[in-house]
């Protein structure tokens, strides 16, 4: 059994198969955690900042990864154009960027504020560096090895829809850098995570609140009789 092997063609299986049971465990006996366990109320300022940029720049990236895989051909015709593959590879950057900047303040958060280290787990810091490993080993990808949105249609794409029909195809991905190499298996590492985290916290998106129907407040304020 070779490293690829192992990394490739068995680890994602392993990883997907333990998210999904611990998940599910979790879910039922304590559904209480299905949150990020906010610590707002003892910094805001950081958060706020770290926050904001990392979900607007982890969800661009998200969305055009998404895109490429569900229609690698679209991607490829749309890169055949050079300023539209300049258009789409900037933005990439700039979304890895914005992510990187968002991680990089979360983490100098949960390590300068006293209060907030006092909350934080182990699977905290776990979790924080296997994102920053993550978005480093992607905008370094991006910066040097360009026109990763191509290749990632005719590489990265067959080998992930290879997983899902229980055929590995390790030809397409063998060849490739090894910073892609560990942005591929970090991915695989992060769904591993995923029941053991505050990550967790994505699957309890209220979407109900969409056709819910709309909250009343009612102010209760006892009025004061004018003096006279």
């Amino acid at each position: 059994m070779t490293i690829d092997t192992l990394l490739f063609a068995i680890f994602p299986y392993i990883a997907i198969a333990i998210a999904l049971v611990v998940t599910c465990l979790r879910y039922f006996n304590n559904r209480f955690t299905y949150s990020s366990l906010s610590s707002q109320f003892l910094e805001s300022k950081q958060l706020f900042w770290g926050s904001v940029t990392w979900h607007y720049g982890i969800l661009g990236i998200l969305t055009i990864h998404i895109l490429g895989f569900l229609m690698p051909r679209s991607l490829l015709a749309w890169n055949g154009v050079p300023w539209r593959l300049y258009i789409l590879e900037s933005t990439g950057l700039a979304m890895g960027f914005l992510s990187l900047w968002g991680i990089g303040v979360l983490i100098f958060r949960r390590l300068s504020q006293a209060r907030i280290r006092v909350v934080t787990s182990p699977m905290d810091l776990v979790l924080l560096l296997a994102l920053l490993v993550q978005v480093v080993a992607g905008v370094w990808t991006a910066i040097f090895y360009r026109w990763g949105s191509s290749w990632y249609a005719t590489s990265a794409v067959p080998y992930l829809r290879s997983l899902f029909l229980f055929n590995p195809n390790l030809d397409v991905i063998t060849t490739l850098p090894v910073m892609v190499k560990v942005h591929i298996v970090g991915a695989f590492a992060l769904v591993l995570l995923l029941p053991f985290t505050r990550l967790v916290h994505f699957l309890s998106v209220p979407l109900q609140y969409i056709w819910r129907s709309p909250q009343v407040v009612v102010w209760n304020q006892r009025s004061i009789a004018p003096k006279t």
